[in-house]
């Protein structure tokens, strides 16, 4: 068994009589640290696979990308309003991907994170796992005296009709990657190259910008963990980054 997968899982939803239902699930948490979209999304994917498998714990990677704007499968290409130029003399990568929404801005001083987990260990319902998702980090900025909430029609965490915190997400056979991004030091004119999420009428905001000082990024990850473990019922535990690399290839080989 390895350091992925050391706890017990129990092997039916939430709501069942079996004494397995009410042992805390395992959530391996690794903050990744500064990444090019590319490397994070090539971890994911691999960890994603891995976990539809079985062979690995529900898994919730953090990480503050590089500069990147990515437009997911509905998205629309007239939203980013940069240039080729533009991306290219600013250092900004551009992906279109396979989760759900429109364009986003992904960078230094934004925590992204990207649970993956099976839901079939929770609830098989997609909205209710994105109002899980909007609950966690509408908590975490309570913490810091920020009241947040949800805009009736949208995805994602909103302060005062902008938005804090963008959601997107890809669910297979149950298991969920991608996640969400929330602004807490992000440099905001790097969202006025696109049209964020397709949303015309509404602004962008940050943690720095409504409380008017540089926040401690690594306070406000560690809340996030602490209020999605409670909002998911789960117990989560912290590894360090060489051990996903570390495991992931042997872990594939071994099941090839």
């Amino acid at each position: 068994m390895t350091v992925l997968s050391k706890t017990m899982m129990t092997t039916g939803a939430i709501g069942t009589n079996s004494l397995a239902s009410q042992i805390p699930k395992a959530l391996v948490v690794s903050n990744l640290g500064r990444t090019r979209y590319a490397d994070a999304w090539d971890l994911q994917h691999r960890l994603f696979e891995l976990r539809q498998q079985g062979l690995v714990d529900d898994l919730l990677l953090f990480t503050e990308h590089e500069h990147v704007y990515t437009i997911g499968k509905g998205g629309d290409s007239n939203h980013l309003l940069a240039s080729e130029k533009d991306l290219i003399r600013e250092d900004t990568d551009l992906f279109r991907i396979d989760r759900g929404g429109d364009i986003t801005y992904h960078g230094p001083g934004q925590i992204v994170g990207y649970p993956i987990i099976d839901l079939n260990h929770y609830f098989l319902d997609i909205h209710r796992y994105l109002r899980s998702l909007e609950q966690a980090i509408i908590l975490t900025l309570a913490e810091f005296e920020i009241e947040a909430g949800r805009e009736e029609g949208m995805t994602g965490v909103w302060v005062a009709g902008e938005k804090i915190a963008a959601i997107g997400v890809r669910v297979r056979r149950w298991v969920t990657m991608h996640g969400f991004a929330l602004n807490v030091n992000t440099d905001l004119t790097k969202f006025e190259k696109i049209i964020p999420c397709g949303i015309f009428h509404k602004g962008v905001t940050s943690m720095k910008q409504i409380l008017n000082r540089e926040m401690p990024v690594e306070d406000v990850r560690h809340s996030l963990t602490e209020k999605l473990a409670t909002v998911f019922g789960c117990q989560a535990r912290t590894i360090p980054p060489e051990i996903l690399h570390q495991e992931v290839p042997s872990l594939q080989d071994e099941h090839i």
